[in-house]
């Protein structure tokens, strides 16, 4: 069995490295062991609980890519500890033929991580409204809001409140079809089923699902023929009175080259935006990470990671885990000045996402020659009204701010002028060359 379970993980290895960076691979891979393998799951041994937080709360996604990849299909992971007992493998060489019949407790949705539930989600002001939405839509499918939209930045809980979603609707009632996936993988699933001339089986998984959770569904744009078949699987499950819920990375209106009556459907529902969140939510969320980890730290560590990691809690939570990593393996004081070393890629990475929209307008104005109160005025002339329309897309992309927020900066302006001047920018940036390089160049003069 040991020399088996060798050469399934090498033949795993092979096919994960791909998936992901070579310091992840290193880092939290290489030290996992695969002790048991049957045709339904994988059982890996991993040094302690942190390997197992962090490879499901960041890396299941490329993990079960790799396995379809290697073994022909998904198959569900688990996690032993150090100490733990391989009890399961057991049971299963001794009554081999017994195996969990459909519907049965200790089932799960494949995809879903069981980490992220309602009750280890943090709620605070920047997320309350999509916090409650998701509830009210994990109680009453397809009664409350159809569509959920739920957007906003890397890291801030839209893909823990969508799998929250689909756990409590899936525990409640058990022969519920719920179905988790990103977008990308709908996408490459709908290219695979043309080539291999399967397309009724895939309209028959997805059509007739009870609960579909489609994350990142902005990967559709551009991609008319998924556009296309997104449309009709979306009309059949809403006519039929299934829950529908996507995220994305902005609002439906903003998704670039996306069919007009796809915004619109998913405009039908609720959309719900999630923002960064507060100085006191991300002590909570690092005390609430810490306890369930088993993790002690002094306050001045929280304190220090609160700080000085703001926009990202998915970066704010890598972080607490590299300092508790290195904590008990080093045993060594924590200093302010060790942190900062300790950190320095995360906390890199913080200064390049904390641009203000202040930074860019003055940085336009600059650049164009005009003056940093031209930003903000009422005045129209071209030499004015392009550069203003310049630092709203820069705004835009490189700030967590809202439309109404960046319009607010700018002098008052509402948010459809924020969005014309996006859309105007971006027209430009495709035809002229000129417009692009400069736009190039105060993006990376902003990033220094």
């Amino acid at each position: 069995m040991e020399k088996e379970c060798s050469e399934l993980w090498r033949q795993l290895c092979a096919a994960l490295k791909p998936q992901v960076s070579g310091d992840t691979f290193k880092r939290w891979f290489s030290a996992l062991e695969l002790v048991s393998a049957t045709e339904e799951a994988l059982t890996f041994r991993v040094p302690n609980n942190i390997y197992q937080y962090w490879i499901e709360s960041n890396h299941m996604t490329a993990l079960q890519a790799a396995i379809v990849s290697a073994f022909g299909g998904p198959k569900e992971v688990k996690f032993l500890s150090p100490s733990e007992p391989l009890i399961e493998s057991i049971a299963e060489q001794t009554d081999g033929e017994k195996k969990p019949e459909p519907g049965r407790s200790n089932r799960t949705v494949l995809g879903l991580n069981p980490r992220n539930t309602f009750e280890s989600f943090v709620v605070g002001p920047n997320n309350e409204i999509a916090h409650a939405a998701s509830l009210a839509v994990a109680q009453q499918p397809a009664r409350t809001y159809n569509p959920l939209f739920v957007y906003g930045g890397v890291g801030l809980g839209k893909t823990h409140l969508m799998q929250a979603i689909g756990q409590y609707v899936f525990a409640k009632k058990k022969n519920t079809k719920v179905i988790y996936l990103s977008s990308e993988l709908f996408i490459n699933e709908f290219i695979d089923a043309i080539q291999h001339s399967n397309l009724v089986k895939f309209r028959k998984r997805y059509r007739q699902a009870d609960l579909l959770l489609i994350d990142d569904i902005q990967f559709l744009s551009g991609k008319e023929r998924s556009q296309e078949e997104f449309f009709h699987t979306f009309n059949t499950l809403f006519d039929g009175h299934k829950q529908i819920v996507l995220s994305s990375d902005r609002p439906a209106s903003e998704i670039a080259n996306l069919e007009h009556r796809l915004v619109s459907r998913f405009e039908w529902g609720l959309t719900a935006e999630l923002q960064p969140p507060a100085m006191e939510v991300r002590l909570a969320i690092l005390r609430k990470k810490a306890k369930t980890l088993g993790i002690r730290l002094n306050d001045e560590i929280f304190e220090f990671l609160a700080n000085r990691i703001r926009s990202n809690v998915r970066r704010l939570e890598g972080a607490l885990v590299r300092v508790a990593s290195f904590a008990s393996l080093s045993g060594k004081e924590l200093t302010p000045e060790a942190l900062e070393h300790l950190l320095k890629d995360f906390l890199q990475e913080e200064a390049r996402n904390s641009i203000t929209i202040e930074q860019i307008q003055r940085r336009v104005a600059e650049h164009y020659d005009v003056r940093l109160a031209d930003m903000t005025s009422k005045r129209r002339p071209a030499n004015i009204a392009f550069p203003r329309q310049v630092a709203m897309y820069l705004a835009r992309e490189l700030t967590k701010a809202s439309l109404n927020e960046i319009g607010d900066a700018f002098g008052g302006r509402d948010h459809g002028t924020v969005l014309h001047a996006c859309k105007q920018v971006k027209r430009r940036l495709k035809a002229q060359d000129n417009v692009r390089q400069t736009i190039s160049f105060i993006d990376s003069s902003l990033q220094r």
